[in-house]
């Protein structure tokens, strides 16, 4: 049976890891060399160094000790400087070597300097194998004239697996690179993305909103002439789309912003509210009839902003290019799906137009396009084209998702 205390132990046990893992790479660094630098002068730990030279032993010396040292507390900056640190472990390691200091646990920094060369090294890295290598070769001719018992085997083998140590930084200096180059890959694709998310809102909620202010502005303007009481009303009409438009823009730069009310969910456009749609579209001149099937259920945020996008733009468009021609929009409410079918009557201009040939709205042209790519975010299609009959058809499938999901 698991105890109540588990959590907490685990939570107790992660914090000095977490903290860790949250320091300065030249901290780490520096602890590695002060554990290492002491180990160096026990004992039973020399078996486990690595030795070439196999010179006759000498006394241990100051000087031996200033070896040892060199060779492990450069790795503090292995990281920072691994070229440099490579330099001075290096050259200390030749120097025990070749005056036959007795083995020691601190001969490893020379395998650390080596894969952090290979890991951490930006510039010269070739110039800098090259001169190691050089440095290896003058260090075997020294140590053959100085009586060492090695012979050529085995002074490639171990030459071998320096090189394997560098050759291991390599790999995971490459496999990093190749992961930040995915990670900027990423953010720059979400970055586009983004973007276009956010223009094809813009779109959206300006293209909609001006379309019907400009529309009753010219129908005021001419009421003025023509029935001066009656112009007081498109005005009002005016103003009112004009609020409207601000507080979609109050939305949307909320959302953007994801702060405080401005992003509160009663602002956000909803199926509940295509209503007013479709009243702002009558307000303007344009003779809509809307009805709904089905039983209404609250979907996920994505779904409905998709599905009051298409009745926006097609009314836009219906605005645009049939002024005045009947439009009716349907929403079907299913189990699974729900369904959007926006119809026109009499011709229209540019929408009717086959996708291939239409020709751009000086807009911009972007709303059915943004709109399918809209219904494919939720897994939907969209379909819009001129009907047989005449007039053009927007009929959006848009599988349902409830907001409990």
């Amino acid at each position: 049976m698991t105890s109540p205390q588990a959590p907490w132990s685990r939570a107790l046990l992660r914090a000095p890891l977490d903290w860790w893992e949250q320091r300065d790479a030249f901290l780490k660094d520096g602890v590695l060399a002060l554990v290492l630098a002491p180990l160096a002068f026990v004992p039973t730990l020399s078996n486990i160094g690595s030795q070439i030279g196999d010179l006759p032993e000498r006394p241990a010396s100051a000087l031996s000790v200033g070896l040892v040292l060199a060779q492990t507390l450069p790795l503090a900056a292995r990281r920072r400087w691994p070229a440099g640190c490579l330099a001075v472990v290096a050259g200390a390691f030749a120097a025990h070597q070749a005056l036959g200091f007795a083995t020691t646990f601190g001969s490893l920094g020379l395998y650390l300097a080596l894969y952090s060369a290979g890991a951490h090294q930006v510039r010269f890295r070739h110039g800098l194998a090259g001169v190691v290598s050089a440095g290896y070769a003058v260090l075997a001719l020294v140590l053959d004239r100085l009586g060492s018992p090695q012979d050529i085997a085995d002074y490639l083998a171990f030459y071998l697996t320096l090189a394997a140590f560098w050759m291991v930084g390599s790999t995971v200096r490459t496999r990093r690179a190749g992961e930040a180059q995915r990670r900027r890959l990423a953010a720059e694709v979400a970055t586009a993305a983004e973007r276009a998310r956010i223009a094809a809102e813009l779109h959206d909620v300006v293209t909609h909103h001006v379309t019907a202010m400009v529309v009753q502005a010219d129908a005021a303007q001419f009421l003025l002439t023509s029935a001066p009481d009656k112009a007081g009303e498109g005005l009002s009409a005016v103003s009112d789309t004009g609020r409207r438009a601000l507080t979609e823009l109050r939305y949307l730069l909320g959302v953007l912003e994801a702060t405080g009310e401005s992003a509160s969910a009663d602002r956000a456009p909803t199926l509940g509210r295509l209503g007013d749609l479709v009243e702002q579209a009558r307000r303007s001149g344009q003779p809509v009839e809307f009805s709904e099937q089905g039983e209404r259920r609250a979907q996920s945020v994505e779904v409905e902003l998709a599905a009051y996008r298409v009745v926006q733009e097609a009314l836009t468009n219906a605005m645009k290019y049939a002024a005045g021609q009947t439009t009716r929009v349907l929403v079907r409410h299913g189990e699974e799906r729900l369904e959007i079918k926006v119809t026109t009557d009499g011709p229209t201009a540019s929408p009717a137009a086959a996708p291939a040939v239409r020709k751009p709205d000086p807009a911009g042209g972007r709303g059915l396009a943004g709109l399918r790519a809209r219904a494919r975010m939720v897994d939907g299609e969209l379909e819009a084209g001129p009907r047989p009959e005449g007039g053009f058809e927007v009929h959006a499938t848009i599988p349902s998702k409830p907001a409990s999901e």
